[in-house]
């Protein structure tokens, strides 16, 4: 398997590179050239199989010989041996034909450990193999940055730094970020939204003499690697589902665009699904770029679910590639016009493909709160708000009543505790392991939002230079 660059100036790379460099040289983000295909039967061969017997045969043909069979399925057992629910990632019956996966039973109970638990192990068989160590930098909107440092921690080939806007995430999040006491972990809250922290990052990958300097690398879901991990849980909840024999919908909330991309990768590798369903917050310019085919950046308004509070979402880059027949150079043109003036049309000879794999909702902070006070009251559950916004937008959005249809749940209802208490008056409990959370000593600096500045940061502060 070889990756591409999603602007088309970038050398082709095997998966381990592609690993380690996170970026692309031109900014890009990579794809695969190709996409593996599974047969109707093969899908039917996935029936029974245990979720990490599923995620090795799904994520193999990404990897390639690039990693010996033992070892993947060794890192993959690792990975999810961690999670606190035997199933991994449970489904349970909300109505007829509505399900909810929970995607939060990892060490930091967010639908990112499914993915990261795995990369960590993936850097550290890499770095091993070529006896090379990396600076991991990324920016988080709340979920991903506890994932990535509780991956990554005490890993020897590793030096991490995670950007979050300052005061813009939950306490839980933030807390279980800057609570890990390891030698090799740095958080620094940044003085902006998200959108800030992930231009800085994008920033220092593009300043090539620095990026080399410290062998930079990326945890975000700018790593192809994350977005393969993921493609995983949607095989599973199909296959247990009856695919490819009934079609399956999903219903995600979506920020960064990479969980959902992911159901789009499954669709690419043969699974029937229904037009995936996107949810949004107040923060909705994905939900207008799906109804009307542009895009048109505004100013981030914090919500109830911050880790959707984003405006430029990295991943769609990937997905408008193929809208643009993989013509790298006229994708980088229209992503460098959209960054100049804010805006971006879809182009009209392809959006008609796009109008039916996709649609969209919206939900403000208010109807969020009754999404979750409904839930309880008709279920007895617990949901986050950024569950709840999925759960609604395929209320809002699904098409056929008659097949099923799975709303991911992207977190556990205890990172959110003022919404979920606001909304059902009943405030939920982190579970025993993180239950002294609110004790912990935090670590943390706070810079501006200032490239320069970060860079000297992280100059000063990660452990060795790569040949250390």
């Amino acid at each position: 398997m070889r990756y591409i660059s999603t602007r088309g100036a970038a050398p082709a790379l095997g998966f381990t590179d592609v690993l380690l460099a996170g970026l692309a040289r031109d900014g890009g983000l990579y794809v695969p050239e190709t996409w593996p295909k599974l047969t109707p039967d093969g899908i039917r061969k996935l029936r029974g199989l245990s979720y990490e017997e599923i995620a090795f045969r799904i994520m193999q043909p990404f990897v390639g010989a690039e990693i010996e069979n033992a070892d993947l399925q060794a890192m993959i057992a690792g990975s999810y041996g961690v999670f606190r629910h035997q199933a991994v990632v449970p489904m349970k019956q909300l109505d007829d034909n509505l399900w909810l996966m929970e995607l939060f039973h990892g060490p930091t109970l967010a639908f990112k450990d499914v993915a990261l638990q795995l990369v960590g192990r993936l850097y550290d068989h890499a770095l091993a193999k070529r006896g090379e160590r990396v600076t991991i930098i990324g920016a988080t909107s709340g979920d991903t940055g506890s994932a990535a440092l509780e991956a990554c921690r005490d890993r020897a080939g590793i030096d991490i730094f995670m950007l979050h806007p300052k005061g813009r995430v939950s306490e839980v999040q933030r807390r279980q970020m800057t609570t890990i006491d390891s030698a090799n972990v740095f958080n620094i809250a940044i003085d902006g939204s998200f959108d800030d922290c992930q231009d800085l990052v994008k920033a220092m990958f593009n300043d090539h003499a620095f990026r080399d300097r410290i062998n930079m690398s990326a945890v975000n879901s700018i790593n192809w690697a994350r977005v393969m991990a993921q493609v995983v849980y949607y095989a599973a909840a199909a296959v247990a589902l009856g695919a490819p024999d009934r079609r399956i919908g999903f219903s995600v909330p979506s920020g960064n665009f990479g969980n959902i991309f992911a159901g789009y990768v499954a669709r690419q590798m043969g699974f029937d699904l229904a037009p995936l369903i996107v949810g949004a917050n107040r923060n909705d310019i994905l939900a207008r770029f799906f109804k009307t085919g542009r895009m048109e950046i505004s100013g981030v308004e914090p919500s109830l679910s911050p880790s959707m509070d984003i405006q430029v979402s990295s991943n769609l880059e990937r997905l408008l590639f193929d809208l643009y027949d993989r013509d790298g150079k006229r994708l980088a043109e229209a992503m460098t016009a959209f960054r100049q003036t804010g805006t971006f049309a879809a182009p009209k000879e392809s959006w008609g493909r796009i109008e039916g794999l996709f649609r969209a909702a919206a939900l403000d902070d208010p109807g969020t709160l009754r999404a979750m006070g409904e839930l309880y009251r008709t279920t007895g559950d617990l949901i986050d708000p950024h569950s709840a916004i999925g759960i609604h937008a395929a209320a809002a959005c699904r098409a056929d009543r008659e097949s099923p249809i799975v709303a991911l749940a992207t977190a556990h209802p205890a990172k959110f505790p003022d919404a979920v208490e606001k909304a059902t008056g009943i405030r939920p409990r982190l579970p025993e392991f993180l239950a002294d959370l609110y004790e912990r000593p935090e670590r943390m600096a706070g810079l501006p939002n200032d490239v320069r500045a970060v860079q000297d940061y992280v100059l000063s502060h990660r452990r060795n230079d790569r040949n250390g």
